[in-house]
């Protein structure tokens, strides 16, 4: 399984996931800075990735059944970064990619 974290999600969140083998871009990786939410959602599609968030807008596309990659949504300063990093890898370790799909998962 791949993540991909917008550019709302703390960069150090990416580092962590990589130090522990993840797959893991951000969207200064993809150079999606400023990009409208559908491109990271295409992005996110194209490269079967899950995109991690704490942007509702993504929540809210979905909701208008907007096709849309598989999400992650943290809300804002909720967590720390070690706990998104401990949920994400529990995510990792224990849903398959096919459990994933058109999934909406909660921090």
């Amino acid at each position: 399984m791949r993540f991909h974290l917008d550019e709302n999600v703390d960069r150090a969140i990416a580092d962590g996931l990589k130090r522990r083998g993840i797959d893991v871009t951000t969207s200064n990786d993809a150079q999606l800075l400023g990009a409208a939410d559908e491109k990271q959602i295409a992005f996110a599609q194209q490269n079967q990735s899950v995109i991690v968030t704490h942007d509702r807008d993504l929540l809210r596309l979905s909701g208008l059944g907007m096709s849309h990659a598989e999400i992650v949504y943290c809300p804002p300063a909720s967590r720390t970064v070690g706990q998104i990093v401990r949920g994400l890898l529990l995510i990792h370790e224990c849903l398959s990619e096919s459990d994933m799909r058109g999934r909406i998962e909660y921090l």
